[in-house]
């Protein structure tokens, strides 16, 4: 059965009609950089990073989608164009497939649908504005305290001890998130651990003073709707 549980029930209409449902294994690509992009895909389970590699060879990580999400990089009613992002399973899963003529036909049909599409494009691009602005106007550190900020609205658990992100993340993926190096990554948790604000058990960050990220990067209380790692 397909679930789109993020998503409107315009949307979910459409997605009543994909054309096929893709599996994909851990690590493999669902699209790269240079592929047509002309399939747009709802994630029904597993995990994927959204990426653009840089030219030094650096890996920038954009978005963590799961269950739920929508990703893709259509331009509607334009000339085919190609991906300029990744998509990579971090987690084996499945996507269900719309293809581009198919969903401009549901378009035409449906001016709803459109509203809702739009809708879902520019949370996207003000998502996209907040994460870069975090990167540009607070370095590295701002751009690490903003990830585990996210990471906390996306999959954060309440314990005891804080609120444990439920999320097995390697330092270099923080690293990929914040558009640097494992090593200055390595450096900034030291010293979050040494200050008592996270702790790290197994992969597994607990933060135990989330308004002092906070306050670090002058945290303008967005919405969790804006807010978050998806």
């Amino acid at each position: 059965m397909l679930t789109a549980t993020t998503l409107s029930p315009n949307l979910n209409k459409l997605f009543e009609k994909v054309h096929r449902i893709k599996s994909i294994d851990k690590g493999r690509f669902l699209f790269e950089e240079g592929n047509s992009a002309d399939e747009l895909y709802i994630i029904q389970s597993g995990k994927f990073q959204i990426s653009k590699m840089v030219p030094d060879g650096r890996e920038l990580t954009i978005r963590m989608c799961s269950a739920g999400e929508l990703v893709g990089e259509l331009s509607l009613f334009s000339p085919a164009s190609q991906h300029i992002l990744n998509a990579r399973a971090s987690e084996s899963g499945t996507v269900a497939v719309i293809q581009k003529d198919k969903l401009e036909a549901e378009i035409e049909k449906d001016s709803g649908l459109a509203l809702e599409l739009v809708k879902w494009l520019s949370l996207q691009h003000r998502k996209s504005q907040t994460r870069f602005r975090d990167l540009v106007l607070h370095g590295k550190k701002g751009a690490l305290y903003s990830t585990l900020i996210r990471m906390v609205n996306s999959y954060g658990v309440k314990t005891e001890d804080g609120l444990k992100i439920d999320v097995s993340l390697t330092n270099q993926e923080l690293a990929n998130f914040c558009g640097t190096s494992r090593e200055v990554v390595n450096r900034l948790l030291s010293d979050l651990r040494k200050s008592k604000i996270i702790s790290i058990d197994k992969g597994y960050i607990t933060v135990h003073a989330l308004n002092r990220l906070k306050r670090e990067i002058d945290c303008e209380n967005c919405s969790i709707e804006i807010c978050n790692i998806e």
